[in-house]
């Protein structure tokens, strides 16, 4: 059999597209669900444009927020799902309060089991003595070139009882990959509501990945996003309308570096941030800025618990506005999130 003749820049046009940050892809996401969709579909009523096996690429996964004033992401959220993920829960109670919608995920009003993506990646399987994560990373530490490092989320008995599952896992699995020195992640999803799912997904995935790179000792390397379904639905289309109105009208994008995870971070980490997340949820305590500088945490981990208490003020405090000097101990970029998701809360302090 002869060789397919050698064509420059066939390999590297099959491969997905490249984006500096998260926030590019999810323009071009939007852009092409609007503009150059495939299908119209409507599942469980639920009427949306829908392009299929889409996929793209982040060069840098700590540029995983969005600065889109249209957008209002919650970084609160984000970090809370996040952390929800690295601690192995299922409880409603926790990330119930950040996103009360996802009420309707539980069965039993305690527990959520589908979307709880991070029981199956860090908590052991019944059975089992080990997560699923914790096998990844030793094989890793064997066999760094390793292929099987992949982690699955979605398992052949979520499709029992199909028909009635309110919460049937998007993410398939994460797949990790370390290769000259860095981590890299291959993530697929069996479907993304782009406008809404992926925003947080993204955010998610890419601080696990860099969770495992700490631990491995490795620098952080590519994020790879695959969708058998990306779409958005058209609850959402005067939403994009306005985003695509703003990134049209606006000079250049907003800049602000994320910085990079602790190389102390671990388990113990994970839990210290969660217990102080817990007393600031149930208004159990309030955190002063020189309150959480003095805690024995590192500054990144401290900007975290910055924003538990902003939520803290908002939803327990209702005074107003939230205290300027917890705004003006929050990094740049967090800063422009909160100012710009709580407007009203957050005053002028909060988008400078």
């Amino acid at each position: 059999m002869e060789p397919l003749p050698n064509r420059p820049g066939q390999a590297q046009a099959l491969a997905p597209v490249s984006f500096a940050s998260f926030e590019a892809a999810y323009v071009e996401l939007l852009r092409l669900a609007t503009d150059a969709h495939q299908f119209r579909v409507s599942p469980r009523g639920n009427a949306a444009n829908e392009v299929i096996g889409v996929a793209f690429r982040l060069t840098d996964p700590r540029q995983r927020l969005l600065y889109l004033a249209e957008r209002k992401a919650n970084p609160v959220f984000q970090w809370a799902e996040a952390l929800w993920y690295l601690a192995g829960r299922t409880d409603l109670a926790m990330i119930g309060h950040y996103a009360p919608r996802l009420a309707t995920s539980s069965r039993d009003g305690l527990t959520i089991d589908g979307s709880a993506y991070g029981h199956r990646i860090f908590a052991p399987a019944p059975g089992e003595e080990t997560a699923a994560f914790d096998r990844v990373l030793e094989l890793l530490r064997r066999e760094p070139d390793s292929k099987r490092a992949f982690v699955p989320v979605f398992h052949p008995g979520d499709l029992a009882g199909i028909e009635a599952n309110p919460d049937m896992p998007c993410l398939a699995g994460l797949h990790f990959l370390p290769r000259d020195g860095r981590l890299h992640m291959v993530c697929s999803m069996r479907a993304n509501d782009l406008y809404r799912g992926l925003v947080s997904d993204v955010f998610s995935f890419t601080v696990i990945q860099e969770y495992a790179a700490v631990q491995l000792g490795l620098e952080l390397g590519t994020y790879t996003h695959y969708m058998g379904s990306a779409h958005v639905n058209d609850v959402n289309a005067d939403d994009v309308g306005r985003i695509m109105a703003e990134v049209a009208a606006r000079p250049a994008p907003s800049a602000f570096p994320f910085p990079p995870m602790p190389a102390t971070t671990g388990p113990d980490t994970i839990a210290q941030v969660l217990e102080h997340e817990l007393a600031l949820r149930t208004n159990q305590a309030a955190y002063s800025v020189d309150d959480i500088a003095s805690l024995d945490l590192d500054p990144y981990w401290q900007q975290v618990l910055l924003l538990f208490e902003v939520h803290r003020q908002i939803t327990h405090d209702q005074v107003g506005l939230v205290d300027a000097g917890v705004l003006a101990a929050l990094e740049p970029g967090l800063r422009w999130l909160v100012g710009h998701r709580w407007a009203a809360c957050a005053g002028p302090e909060g988008v400078r």
